[in-house]
């Protein structure tokens, strides 16, 4: 198996549990973090190694690194012919790799669908030639894969399991010291050094201006253990650093206690989501990499909430627009609604309430038999 960052080792780890109740005699090895090495996952290389960010100096700055990394497991994994390759996410290293592995005799899976429909149709035909079976965890992916002969299941998507329907807000404020009448604003910059680099310093001057505005405002960053040092530094560069609750991890608990989420876009967007949380969601990356995203892009959203519910029915503020003065307002707008317009936030809840009955499936079960079926052909 190959998980790439963050989000691929958490994924990862939920089907892991699911593959050893399966197989509890299976040895899983490749590469990955600590939620898959908590399921007996052997990593020979961490997965924050294949994490990187758009197509300027963050890639090429790391580029020998990765690819000297994908032919030794290549490698290995010739000699050592598993009877199954995983690819989770991450499918700028793991396509070819699995396009690779295929063609010795190795069967693949591919783990959360290429984003094909939002951009990059070309990856289709390279999907085509490098899995056996794509497990899809959006519900419209498998009849898109199958007009171009890739066969597909949809099992959900397994935070739709996790994450209660019905989050305890007290709970969780509880746990993070935060009072039952606060308004709460959780930070979350990304879960890559280069989206710290390029977002943190806003969410913080936009959350300087939060507290200006509204000096009762507590803001909380669940800081990915690994970036916790240059989230901190960001904050004191901003001279937030007293005003900002940074804790290491529970971003769960973060996203459950809120009331708002400034957030980055990427998965932790559907975590949002599903915890039924109003958001801000924002993006930067260098000129060179916006330009060619911004040409490849297929649909008016970037955020997954709102490709999801084909509408924008939270606010995304991306490259230039992303400035604190925006992102601040756009906070400020839901915490409004929260004292003003509740009928706003209770439209919001309800829609992500439908978003979560959509995407709760029995993931394990689903992706354990679709796998046993690829075994099996």
């Amino acid at each position: 198996m190959v998980a790439g960052e963050a989000s691929g080792d958490l994924l990862a780890g939920l089907l892991l549990q699911a593959l050893r109740a399966r197989w509890p005699a299976m040895v899983a090895s490749g590469i990955g973090g600590p939620r898959m090495e908590a399921q007996g996952f052997q990593a020979w290389w961490p997965h924050h190694k294949l994490s990187v960010h758009g197509f300027g100096w963050d890639l090429l700055l790391r580029y020998r690194e990765i690819v000297g990394i994908r032919k030794q497991l290549l490698k290995r994994l010739t000699n050592e012919k598993p009877r199954l390759f995983i690819g989770v996410d991450a499918p700028d290293f793991n396509l070819q790799l699995e396009e690779n592995l295929r063609r010795q005799g190795v069967k693949t899976v591919h783990f959360v669908c290429p984003s094909v429909w939002a951009w990059r149709p070309e990856r289709l035909e390279v999907i085509r030639r490098s899995v056996d079976h794509v497990l899809c965890i959006f519900p419209f992916e498998p009849a898109l894969l199958a007009q171009h002969g890739i066969a597909a299941t949809y099992v959900g998507h397994p935070l739709a399991q996790v994450i209660p329907v019905v989050p305890d807000r007290a709970a969780a404020r509880q746990a993070l010291g935060l009072a039952p009448d606060d308004d709460v604003v959780a930070i979350l910059p990304g879960s890559r050094k280069s989206e710290v680099r390029h977002l943190a310093k806003r969410f913080f001057e936009a959350a300087a201006r939060i507290q200006a505005l509204r000096p009762g405002v507590k803001c909380v960053v669940p800081a990915v253990p690994g970036l916790q040092a240059q989230i901190e530094a960001a904050a004191r560069q901003s001279d937030m650093g007293p005003q900002i609750q940074i804790v290491a991890g529970q971003s769960h608990t973060v996203l459950a206690a809120c009331d708002v989420t400034l957030i980055a876009s990427g998965t932790a967007t559907l975590e949002a989501a599903l915890f039924k949380r109003p958001m801000v969601i924002a993006y930067r990356m260098g000129a060179w990499s916006w330009r060619i995203m911004r040409r490849k892009k297929l649909q008016p959203w970037v955020g997954l909430p709102n490709i999801l519910c084909q509408e924008f029915v939270v606010p995304e503020l991306l490259q230039d627009a992303a400035t604190a003065h925006a992102l601040a307002a756009a906070v400020l707008d839901w915490l409004d609604a929260k004292h003003q317009q509740p009928e706003k936030m209770q439209a919001l809840e309800a829609r992500f309430v439908g978003l979560h009955a959509l995407l709760r499936r029995d993931t394990a079960v689903l992706a354990t038999q679709a796998i046993e079926d690829v075994l099996n052909a």
